[in-house]
């Protein structure tokens, strides 16, 4: 899936005030973002994607495939903590123009390493599509350990790779020591993409792209070059931004950088809320520092 290397983009779901979604903010966002990123993913984490309707997803997608018209491959997020219902839904999943699914481990009900890699290896048998992993622990309670990712890359056949988050670059170093060489080794942190290429990732899945798609694009393909003094310097530019970005929270922070941009609005669903006041002055400081997109 050498389309899926690259620079990734978690996409926000503008919503308007009165919480249904901004089709027109929508829009613009995936204009904005098309100039820089190799790849779409809609419906993650950053996406809100546990506030929305299967039917107001659905609707997302479909929009967005229309827009988008084919140019860039687009990676749909189906994930929960029941195995068969997540199978179900990709089983009966029919949309063309979809390059394949990213799911994250199950949330909440925090299975052992055993029930993860039951959990995927369900998954592969259903899925019509290819699936990304997505290792979160901060958000599911459980850790993908290295030794499950290479069962799993060994024993199953829809599988074909991972958006790791864990925040740790030796994890990192691990999996890219004993993933097949075919296999996607993804970013899933902002402030680790030069690290993480470094180590011999493939690419990144970005929230900070939703704001500097061309940017993100920069830095992976000097990293790709072999010019990691360069690609730490252009990194380093967007590191502050980084640093105070999740502070209150993914994705009020990036969705008020977006509205200081003027691409759409902050709103979001509860029990998520805006950023404060004085962290969006904050935030404004660090987009008046890195000046153009």
């Amino acid at each position: 899936m050498t389309e899926l290397k690259g620079v990734g983009v978690a996409l926000v779901t503008p919503f308007q005030e009165n919480g249904k979604v901004d089709f027109a903010g929508l829009e613009k966002l995936i204009r904005h973002v098309s100039a820089g990123v190799h790849f779409l993913v809609v419906m993650g984490t950053t996406g809100e994607s546990v506030t929305l309707s299967e039917e107001e997803q659905m609707a997302v997608l479909d929009f967005i495939l229309e827009i988008n018209a084919g140019k860039l491959p687009v990676v749909f997020g189906i994930g929960g903590s029941d195995t068969r219902a997540v199978g179900e839904r990709m089983r009966s999943f029919s949309k063309k123009d979809v390059a394949a699914f990213l799911t994250a481990s199950p949330a909440y009900n925090k299975p052992t390493q055993e029930g993860i890699f039951r959990h995927y290896k369900h998954l592969s048998e259903v899925s019509p599509l290819p699936i990304i992993l997505y290792n979160v622990p901060s958000r599911t309670g459980s850790n993908v350990l290295p030794e499950t990712v290479f069962r799993i890359a060994a024993e199953t056949t829809r599988i074909i790779g991972i958006k790791e988050a864990a925040g740790s670059i030796e994890q990192v170093m691990e999996l890219a020591a004993g993933l097949p060489e075919d296999f996607l080794l993804l970013s899933g942190d902002d402030p680790l993409l030069v690290k993480h290429m470094a180590c011999g990732g493939h690419g990144i899945i970005s929230v900070v792209a939703n704001a500097y798609p061309k940017r993100f694009r920069a830095i992976f393909e000097t990293c790709v070059a072999n010019d990691y003094d360069k690609a730490g310097k252009l990194h380093s530019q967007v590191i502050p931004l980084i640093n105070d970005l999740f502070a209150e929270g993914n994705p009020g922070g990036i969705k008020e950088t977006l509205r200081h941009l003027g691409i759409c609005e902050h709103h979001m669903r509860l029990p998520l809320y805006p950023v404060s006041k004085d962290h969006s002055q904050k935030l404004y400081r660090h987009i008046a520092e890195l000046g153009e997109q």
